[in-house]
């Protein structure tokens, strides 16, 4: 099982069935997963422990129900489609990530992965054209095939995996430690060369809350000042961070148009896939996404969803085992913090980046969450005093934080509207 979904992710990363002619026609990821999830049906590594594999499965039925409701009973097959193999990765992939091994190794394919689409944007910046035959955008700005034709994907993952490329650089001797020290180095630049200002955001955040961990609030803080201002000498897009540039604006009216389809349609929202029909520009951000396109039912289960996974490693790292008097359990303890903490981390990236953007349906995202839902349940397997998230017990949580986040859309929006006017 492991061996096949890791080959279903470099397959959906890497995407060579895409522009390789060998491939052309034949269904290669399908068939990849299918099997890797016939090895699940069949395997004893199978886990539900956790709330996540109770909430997608629903999510995607509320994905569905919201395009019927909308008029079109023909949707629920269509959207049964394109988000049911996500929802089938994220259990396969959650039950491969197992052990701490296996999640190293989970980290290290996306990490190689992500290099090998920064060596296609160099070249690509350099020749104007990278071995794909993908052409850089139209502002110059590097880009990849699939999933990934928009820069702004590229520096999604990039910014996803340079807490990864760091972790790895600390497992092992001198040579991998500078490799991989070069692979995160390399991703740093992959994400300057896509130019996204979510993206530089999203590696911003990622470093200041590692400082706000280490060093706190005050130091992140002062530091995240003098961050952003080096991003602004480096990135030409990032010097027109402002409500009034018209990106920015745009992106802010898109939002102001989302929160008033939730309202117009505040169950089920105007259905999945359905943002663009009543509104010329995507949301540009995944969370107002879900808001405007599956209603309250909806957006409570995607906030629940991604807050179980920062709420997860969150629990780990603030866990105190009652056995850290054993050196052995103790240093066993502290690998368990040090990688909950790149995974957290991650997530901020993630995360950072999905807040500018439509991604609320993308693969990476739920395979990312994944890889954080199996090694949650399996360090609860090497240390049971861990937290045991369950519906039951903390579900009710995810009500008040939705009308709260809600609530708090509402007046960032008001105050960018009044700022930019």
């Amino acid at each position: 099982m492991f061996p096949l979904i890791m080959l279903y992710v470099i397959l959906t990363l890497i995407r060579p069935q895409e522009y390789v002619p060998a491939f052309t026609g034949i269904p290669v990821l399908p068939a990849v997963l299918i099997l890797a999830f016939l090895c699940w049906m069949i395997s004893g590594a199978k886990t539900f422990k956790a709330p996540q594999f109770v909430i997608l499965p629903i999510f995607l039925l509320i994905l569905m129900i919201s395009v019927v409701v909308n008029g079109w009973a023909g949707g629920a097959l269509d959207q049964l489609e394109k988000f049911g193999p996500i929802v089938i990765a994220f259990f396969v992939f959650a039950a491969a990530c197992n052990t701490q091994r296996r999640v190293i190794y989970a980290m290290a394919v996306f990490v190689l992965c992500s290099v090998v689409l920064v060596a296609h944007g160099i070249g690509q910046a350099r020749n104007g054209v990278g071995w794909t035959g993908v052409p850089l955008s139209e502002d110059g700005r590097i880009q990849y095939v699939g999933i990934f034709n928009d820069p702004n994907d590229l520096g999604l993952l990039f910014a996803t995996t340079i807490p990864m490329a760091v972790f790895l650089s600390t497992l092992r001797g001198s040579l991998l430690r500078l490799f991989w020290l070069g692979c995160a180095a390399l991703l740093f630049y992959g994400t300057y060369l896509t130019n996204s200002r979510g993206a530089l955001l999203a590696v911003l955040v990622v470093a200041g809350a590692y400082v706000w961990y280490r060093s706190g609030f005050l130091t992140a803080g002062t530091l995240g000042v003098v961050g952003l201002a080096c991003m602004k000498l480096l990135s030409s897009r990032m010097q027109q961070l402002d409500p009034d540039e018209e990106s920015a604006f745009g992106r802010v009216d898109a939002w102001y148009e989302g929160l008033h389809m939730f309202l117009s349609h505040p169950v089920f929202g105007v259905g999945a896939g359905n943002f663009t029909e009543y509104n010329d520009l995507t949301a540009h951000n995944s969370f107002v996404l879900v808001l405007a396109e599956t209603g309250f039912v909806g957006y409570i289960l995607w906030l629940a969803f991604v807050g179980y996974s920062f709420w997860m490693m969150l629990a780990v790292l603030r866990h105190k085992p009652d056995d850290d008097n054993d050196p052995e359990r103790a240093k066993a303890w502290q690998g368990e913090r040090r990688m909950a903490l790149t995974l957290l981390l991650s997530l901020c990236g993630l995360f950072s980046a999905a807040f500018f953007l439509s991604r609320s349906y993308m693969v990476v995202m739920y395979l990312v969450a994944a890889m954080v839902v199996g090694f949650y349940v399996s360090a609860r397997q090497r240390f049971p005093q861990l937290r045991l998230f369950t519906l039951a017990d903390s579900g009710w949580r995810w009500f008040p934080a939705a009308i709260g986040s809600i609530a708090g859309f509402f007046v960032l929006i008001a105050v960018l509207l009044h700022t930019s006017a």
